[in-house]
């Protein structure tokens, strides 16, 4: 039996969870307000990414929707709302607040979501204007990554990012006290002594929270030394969301982690051991999708979460070639990758899986596979959904993997079934033939690790 919680704890569950009454197929209207030109100077902190996100207004308004689909809020309408300048009061300018306020009466809309980032008082202004509740981009993908979260580890950094992201927002609370008091409440005196009590409630329930997370750290750090003990290469694969990678890491794998046609349909970060073409075994991982201007504290919130993709021996960058905007979707890809300390150009360690073909025309398709044979990169043209490519692909892993280990001739005694077993369990077979008497003789290629080991156990090994 679940014992009650205190009325701070109460409290603190409601500030926890600053959107909780964002239901389901909440009546909800997408809006899009993109400055249409730079202006130099002023204007909101973090207005400067808005100013310069080179894509078209129209897919970044496609996006916004599809992030209020993924939690199944019934879409409405979307609508551009072109800017010259953003407000201090209310994002927009007054003649778009009225003419929304219109028809946010007229078709019962509960729910409206900006393509940006709001401050708390500009939140809190339009909430008054409109009559009904307002997120920003940061508040829906929240909202988004707490419904995702599974794992202990993903519950406590959503709702640790979801507290960081609250707590700058207190200033919706003096309304509320306001309400409490019957209008007997004021900016000063009791609604501040609130407003600080919910802070200090905050701050304390954070600090607990990244005590739990940095516990669960030192148990992935465990974890991860067991590999390297080993030591199993790692792959990880990372991309823009909805990209097809859990589609991919479900083929690769045989495994049956979700894999919708959803904006971060995977979340907690899940992980298999798979074989490679010649012997080899790697841990395959896959990770939270990327998205453009995700919030920093979900970077802060998630960089355990993406060690893997930080130690990683080789990333697979998957990349959804079919749709329009799969190049901008890249370039965010390596904004973040650059945020985690990791060269998004460094080709020997990060090789490029141009997904989803089989959305493409035949043209297409060929003017594609055309230009991975030219391009120095090497990216590889697949379709995780139907296994085209996939051969091709294990052989690029196994390829970046070997660069730099070296190969031996490796004689073996017939009736050593040990070592012979030894050698397909630590290395990687390329070859195996018989010399005269029929003596096993094997080519082999072993990381250099564990080159120490193979020429104690076979000292006429000779590399080649």
């Amino acid at each position: 039996m679940t014992e009650p919680r205190s009325p701070g704890e109460e409290r603190l569950a409601r500030l926890a969870e600053p959107e909780k009454d964002v239901a389901s197929g909440t009546r909800t209207l997408v809006v899009g307000p993109y400055l249409t030109r730079r202006r130099p100077g002023g204007g909101r902190p973090g207005a400067a990414t808005e100013r310069t996100n080179p894509r078209p207004a129209d897919a970044r308004l496609d996006e916004a929707a599809g992030l209020a689909a993924a939690i199944d809020l019934q879409i409405v309408g979307t609508l551009l709302a072109p800017l010259a300048a953003i407000r201090p009061a209310t994002y927009l300018g007054k003649g778009k607040v009225e003419e929304l306020a219109g028809r946010i009466r007229a078709e019962e809309i509960g729910l409206v979501v900006l393509d940006c980032a709001l401050g708390p008082v500009q939140q809190r202004n339009l909430e008054k204007e409109w009559g009904c509740k307002v997120i920003d981009r940061t508040g829906l993908i929240l909202e988004i990554f707490g419904r995702r979260a599974r794992t202990r580890e993903g519950a406590l950094q959503v709702e640790l990012a979801h507290l960081s992201y609250q707590k700058g927002r207190l200033v919706r609370s003096w309304t509320h006290l306001e309400r409490q008091r019957g209008g007997f409440g004021f900016l000063g005196g009791p609604g501040e002594t609130q407003i600080e009590a919910d802070r200090r409630l905050i701050q304390e329930r954070m600090t607990r929270i990244e005590r739990d997370l940095e516990t669960v750290k030192q148990t992935r750090e465990l974890h991860r030394t067991s590999r390297r003990r080993v030591p199993y290469p790692i792959v990880a694969l990372v991309g823009y969301t909805n990209a097809g990678k859990s589609t991919l890491f479900n083929r690769l794998t045989a495994a049956d982690v979700l894999a919708e046609n959803m904006l971060f349909a995977t979340l907690d970060p899940t992980s298999r051991a798979i074989k490679l073409p010649h012997g080899e075994t790697v841990i395959l991982s896959d990770t939270v999708g990327f998205i453009s201007e995700l919030p920093t504290m979900l970077i802060a919130a998630f960089r355990a979460t993406l060690e893997d993709v930080i130690e990683a021996d080789v990333l697979l960058h998957v990349r959804d070639v079919a749709h329009v905007e799969t190049e901008a979707q890249s370039a965010d890809v390596g904004h973040i990758l650059t945020d985690l300390g990791i060269d998004p150009e460094d080709e020997s360690r990060i090789i490029e899986v141009w997904n989803k073909s089989d959305l493409l025309p035949g043209d297409e398709r060929e003017r594609l596979l055309n230009a991975a044979e030219r391009s120095e990169r090497r990216p590889v043209l697949v379709s995780a959904l139907t296994g085209e490519g996939m051969d091709h692909l294990l052989a690029g892993i196994e390829a970046r993997i070997a660069e730099g280990r070296p190969t031996f001739e490796v004689w073996v005694d017939p009736s050593d079934g040990q070592g012979l077993n030894w050698l397909y369990e630590q290395a990687e077979v390329l070859e195996r033939t018989a010399d005269e008497q029929g003596n096993p003789m094997l080519r082999v290629r072993i990381a250099p690790e564990k080159e120490p080991r193979l020429l104690k156990r076979f000292a006429a090994a000779r590399r080649v």
